[in-house]
């Protein structure tokens, strides 16, 4: 049975994928987007538009909503203006969505929300699941408060998921289309000492899992989206490499990161071991759990837009 679907976040790296497979099974789906009605239906297909959230108020309501906006984390370096710009784009969003939702003549099912793994804060090499405690500091504190705005819509008898995304491998944008230019010139190489895991996954999972969280009345609480298969940094460049088939000798020390990064290089040298424990116990498979076959696909799909 096809759904009314609300999405944030729709024109993005995820967000036009997700689109493209609700809309070929028959969903119909409005997006919110600051950019002109023709961009986002040039991005996203046949699909309703608007702009601000105010042109939902009293709005009859939606069979599900999808709350993936948020701006870029690693784009800029994080300044005090700039870590409230992320808590704006994703708490304060998520808080005025689930306030707008509270007008509508029903409410949603079901509420599927972003997160990051990064909610666990720097893990070292332990084995990380969806019940780890998690380290305090700032993706921590930015993915627990964004979390906790979309749990208030429990309040409305909506069910709500929370996906915990790594680091997302796929054609057409994401990290791959900044990290994939210097290791084809061969100047490519690790972070740091590279011991920091990678917590990576291929887009069409995301999108997968997703969809899964949408469609399963069982599915509830936070995920790890995530491969099953996490690497180091030092695994990551060497598989990268190996499929560009370019050498990887140029590390970039840690010392460099964090004088050129500031607070943000914690991003590049730190990780998480992390699992999907909770999408393998409750049956979801990954078409995409081995790293070498994710970017071989990506790379021959195309990894700029």
């Amino acid at each position: 049975m096809s759904k009314n679907i609300l999405i944030t976040g729709g024109t993005g790296f995820i967000g036009r994928e997700l689109c493209r497979q609700l809309l070929e099974r028959g969903d119909g789906l409005t997006i919110l987007s600051r950019q002109s009605p023709e961009t986002v239906k040039a991005l996203c297909g046949r699909v309703q538009c608007v702009s601000n959230l105010t042109e939902l108020r009293d709005h009859q309501g939606f069979n599900a909503v999808i709350n993936l906006a948020g701006e870029g984390i690693a784009e800029k370096r994080w300044t005090e203006d700039r870590k409230q710009a992320l808590r704006d784009s994703r708490i304060a969003l998520t808080e005025s969505l689930v306030h707008i939702m509270q007008s509508w003549s029903s409410s949603p099912e079901v509420l599927v929300s972003g997160s990051a793994v990064g909610f666990y804060g720097d893990q070292g090499d332990r084995t990380v699941n969806e019940e780890t405690p998690p380290r305090d500091e700032f993706t921590h504190q930015l993915c627990q408060d964004w979390e906790n705005a979309a749990e208030a819509a429990r309040g409305l008898g909506v069910r709500v998921c929370l996906s915990r995304t790594g680091l997302v491998v796929g054609p057409g944008g994401g990290f791959l289309q900044r990290m994939v230019p210097p290791f084809r010139f061969g100047l490519g190489g690790r972070l740091g000492n590279g011991t920091q895991y990678m917590p990576w996954v291929h887009r069409a999972d995301v999108v997968n899992a997703l969809i899964w969280m949408l469609d399963h009345a069982n599915a509830s609480g936070a995920y790890n989206v995530v491969s099953p298969n996490p690497v180091t940094n030092r695994e990551f460049t060497a598989t990268l490499g190996k499929v560009l088939h370019r050498p990887t000798p140029f590390p970039a020390p840690a010392i460099a990161l964090k004088l050129a990064l500031g607070e943000m290089a914690e991003l590049l040298l730190t990780g998480q071991r992390a699992m999907p424990s909770r999408l393998s116990d409750e049956g979801f498979r990954f078409e995409f759990p081995e790293l070498q076959a994710a970017l071989e696909d990506a790379l021959r799909r195309g990894t700029t837009s």
